[in-house]
């Protein structure tokens, strides 16, 4: 097999690893982040776990076609399951919601904090993910946007240690965003900015409901975060 091509998302993601030895690829699917890692001397072994068999078998065939065998071991895992402490220095995950992303970190955390870093991509829910990183001991070290196939997604690379954001925006949209003023982040606020706009317009102005003004409360403040953060991207 010639080397693996990735997408735009999953290139960013694999790239974000920086560490250089195991990584645990959760979820791996059909295995080609880990093929590309390995191919590419970013990792030096990886654990290319999943919890459907199908994927998983699929993963096997193109690691043997890679000839990457004794770099790539494959494990059928709920989540973090079968990786055992100190067996990873780095955790991948990504394709899923934050909710999932963080019920698989939490029923693992042992295995989490023996690690050296985190490389997730949340594709929902970021939030939960960063509050999550700051309330058990790391630190996000650096987050990028990529858009790709119509979508924006975000890659968040976190390391052992101790940090706080301010304010709940820092965690909605990402203070490493923010202040790196990143260019397709922009585009994705202008994006939300016209989105609530189109909403907050629909909404009939007379006789509104407790549940429809507590709504369009809701998305004024949302509209509020969305251009005072892009006001920042103004100053020097």
């Amino acid at each position: 097999m010639s080397n693996i091509q990735l997408s735009k998302r999953l290139l960013c993601v694999a790239s974000s690893v920086k560490n250089g030895g195991v990584v645990a690829d959760i979820g791996c699917d059909h295995g080609f982040t880990s093929i590309y890692m390995i191919q590419n001397a970013i990792a030096g072994r990886a654990i290319a776990m999943d919890i459907n068999k199908g994927p998983l078998e699929g993963a096997d065939k193109h690691i043997m076609e890679a000839g990457l065998s004794e770099y790539i071991e494959t494990r059928l895992s709920d989540g973090a399951h079968k990786l055992e402490i100190g067996e990873a220095d780095t955790i991948l995950i990504s394709g899923m919601g934050g909710a999932l992303i963080k019920k698989i970190l939490s029923e693992r955390i042992e295995v989490v904090k023996s690690t050296k870093e985190l490389v997730l991509s949340p594709q929902s829910e970021i939030f939960l993910v960063r509050h999550f990183l700051h309330d058990n001991g790391f630190k996000i070290e650096s987050e990028q946007m990529v858009f790709d196939q119509g979508k924006y997604y975000v890659v968040i690379r976190a390391v052992p240690g101790c940090e706080r954001y301010d304010d709940e925006t820092e965690y909605f949209y990402g203070k490493k965003l923010i202040e790196n003023k990143d260019e397709t982040f922009r585009q994705f606020l202008e994006k939300e900015k016209n989105r609530v706009n189109s909403i907050l317009g629909g909404i009939a102005p007379k006789e509104l409901s407790e549940d429809t003004k507590k709504r369009q409360s809701e998305l004024e403040k949302e509209l509020g975060d969305i251009c005072n953060i892009i006001d920042r991207f103004e100053e020097k």
